[in-house]
């Protein structure tokens, strides 16, 4: 269980929430103390306000939370973002902020990437998990949450297509999962051009990372995760603005082994399949260029529009090899397009799927656990724009318009076999912090993923 949460106490400080329309008639069913402290604090349950109310002998005695409008499910988070070191209870929550996912804003609030900075004397509160809550199951969310953020987080000079294969090894033999990684040229010898073509450039070589799960015959999910560690745009060079946050590019790979490992960990009835293309899509005399034709694993021919769409390529390889398997359900999930963050801005990812069940139920999930997601248009008027007129397809379409889509398109052309198939086009990255939520590596879709498998496949 988290460090953060513990199984029981003999004492602890009650955590109270309460929004703003419901204050003076939560006051009024308060102990005198806890009424009475708070309207002499002028305290108005706005959103974020925290009041730390004293016992007799200046002990803090209970803390309150102001919701303000109460649309924030995770807004207890607060509490262990900004409490010192003590033991809390969950007190009088209203019931859309308590429970589970009151335990799990908690836990989510102690985030910290101190990998640069290490903090000494932290605060260290911690939650009594209340009866009925399953603390592991929190746990495990969380952690795998945590795993993602600090890949993300971690500079490119020390996030490389290797270290990035270390995290997957190192999560492939906790849960016994089999781990292949092809690497190098190997790519080219087993067909992987594309994914070669992109990270040929860098030092640091490209490759394939691979690993199963679970029984062989058990229903096949297979996650593939866009694992681009740094993206200069490669001889189609980003500006320096553009280019100042993407070691967040491979934010779909550290998604996708953070629901990799909540699956694991919660032994959900599924074979569960893995793919990483993880590539550093950088310039040098062996980079690939504008105007250049590749072939594809699958066959399809590529005109190379811009270098800077360089994630629909090589996720192109990793697709085609996942529908080889003709899995049950295949997810792939990458930082792709700006377009997507222009339609729906950095809280709300976009995600393409013709499979209408799924479509609905994802939708759902993500609202369940907020972690919300929103349906965009799969729209074929569009495939047009994606051909070239020397090759079967160009990575960067002669349509200014729909870049979201037209990117949905481009890696749809590479599923043929599986019997549903979902891309979803994250930011990997939160601009506005919120509680829970801190400036920086956020795993979107990560929980509302699980859900659904959870949903489906648990045992």
């Amino acid at each position: 269980m988290h460090a953060s949460l513990v199984r029981s106490a003999k004492s602890a400080i009650p955590l109270h929430a309460v929004k703003a329309d419901h204050l003076k008639r939560w006051l009024s069913g308060r102990p005198k103390r806890e009424s009475g402290w708070p309207q002499s604090a002028n305290f108005s349950a706005k959103d974020g306000e925290l009041l730390l109310v004293p016992g007799g002998s200046g002990e803090v005695a209970s803390v309150v939370l102001g919701l303000g409008k109460g649309n924030d499910p995770l807004a207890l988070a607060a509490f262990s973002e900004s409490l010192p070191s003590g033991i809390y209870s969950l007190g009088d929550v209203p019931q859309e902020v308590g429970g589970s996912r009151g335990v799990l804003a908690w836990t989510l609030g102690t985030y910290r990437f101190d990998r640069y900075r290490p903090q000494k004397n932290a605060r260290q509160p911690k939650l009594v998990v209340p009866k009925g809550v399953d603390g592991e199951e929190v746990s495990r969310i969380a952690e795998s949450v945590f795993l993602a953020r600090d890949l993300v987080n971690t500079p490119s000079n020390d996030m490389g297509p290797e270290e990035l294969s270390t995290a997957a090894r190192e999560l492939a033999k906790r849960y016994g999962a089999k781990l292949s990684i092809i690497a190098g040229d190997d790519l080219l010898k087993q067909n992987y051009p594309l994914i070669h073509s992109v990270g040929r450039a860098s030092a640091r070589g490209p490759r394939l990372i691979d690993f199963t799960w679970g029984k062989h015959d058990a229903p096949r999910v297979t996650l593939v995760g866009k694992g681009v560690v740094f993206d200069s745009g490669g001889l189609d060079l980003k500006s320096a603005s553009n280019m100042s946050t993407m070691k967040k590019d491979m934010g779909g790979a550290a998604v996708v082994l953070a629901i990799a490992r909540m699956v694991m960990g919660a032994k959900l009835n599924l074979r569960l399949r893995v793919l990483i293309p993880a590539v550093e899509n950088s310039v040098s005399g062996s980079a690939y260029r504008p105007g250049d034709v590749l072939k594809s694993r699958k066959g399809l021919t590529i005109e190379i529009g811009n270098t800077d769409a360089e994630g629909r390529l090589i996720l192109a390889d990793a697709i085609a090899e996942a529908d080889s398997e003709a899995p049950e359900l295949l997810i792939d999930i990458a930082t792709l397009t700006g377009a997507a963050r222009a339609a729906t801005g950095m809280e709300l990812p976009p995600f393409f799927t013709d499979d209408e069940t799924l479509a609905a139920d994802l939708m759902r999930c993500g609202t369940e656990v907020h972690d919300p997601l929103w349906r965009l248009p799969l729209w074929r008027g569009y495939e047009s724009a994606i051909l070239s007129p020397i090759a079967d397809l160009n990575n960067s379409p002669d349509y200014a318009l729909a870049g979201a889509t037209t990117a949905a398109l481009f890696l749809n052309r590479f599923v043929s076999r599986a019997k549903s198939w979902v891309h979803l086009d994250i930011p990997a990255w939160i601009d506005r912090p919120r509680p829970g939520r801190r400036k920086g590596a956020e795993a979107n879709s990560a929980r509302a993923v699980y859900a659904l498998l959870q949903s489906r496949y648990a045992q």
